[in-house]
């Protein structure tokens, strides 16, 4: 093999180990299951920070996709649709197998992933998501997010998340009418359509008097 290709081969098999074994093993296990020589993972690797670094960096940065950022900052794109597409690629395409497990080792051992990960979505998702949800809702605000609203936003996100843990952590299939192996579109759409429907009771009513709220059916008089 080429160099690049013998790194390949070390960098998928340590995936593959994390995945299935979490933090607590040694080089000399993950190089006995990849099939190479302890001396040779070390070569690539000198220690198991510097290659688990390397998984983060294959596993979460690396699927992060740069079209994500030009769909959620589309101004002509409506709130709801946007947020629907991209979670719907989000959970279908980045939330793997190992992307889910090793994350939750990660974050069930020492927070290194876990943390670096998370400093990524506060960094380049959450604030979108907020000021995508401040437009839905009429509102130019760019104050800092307040508890409520950032909470509202985990249970959507983490409610996304969970879809991928009854798979890949519970082994149970997503209650899906077009597909058990994947999350359809209509699933997603009705989760983003309740996050947004729940928002309207984070900003208050635009004129006094006014209310947020639907009003209220009359009832029918009768004779």
């Amino acid at each position: 093999m080429s160099v690049s290709e013998r790194e390949r081969q070390i960098v998928d098999g340590a995936i593959e180990f994390f995945a299935s074994n979490g933090f607590g093993g040694q080089l000399r296990d993950l190089a006995s299951s990849i099939g190479v020589t302890h001396a040779l993972l070390y070569h690539y690797f000198p220690t198991k920070q510097a290659l688990i670094d390397r998984v983060y960096l294959d596993v979460f940065e690396g699927r992060w996709r740069e079209s994500w950022d030009a769909l959620l900052d589309d101004p002509a794109t409506d709130v709801e649709d946007k947020l629907t597409t991209f979670y719907a690629d989000y959970v279908n395409n980045a939330l793997s197998r190992e992307f889910v497990r090793i994350l939750m080792f990660s974050g069930l051992m020492d927070h290194n992933i876990s943390d670096r990960f998370f400093a990524m979505l506060r960094e380049r998702l959450f604030p979108r998501l907020i000021r995508e949800t401040r437009r839905f809702r009429g509102s130019t605000s760019r104050a800092k997010p307040s508890e409520r609203e950032l909470e509202l936003l985990m249970g959507l996100h983490g409610g996304m998340f969970y879809i991928s843990i009854r798979r890949w952590i519970y082994g149970q299939d997503v209650h899906s009418e077009a597909m058990h192996e994947t999350c359809d579109e209509a699933l997603v759409r009705d989760r983003v359509r309740s996050y947004l429907l729940a928002s309207r009771d984070l900003f208050p009513p635009k004129t006094p008097g006014s209310s947020s709220h639907p009003p209220k059916r009359k009832r029918r008089q009768t004779a």
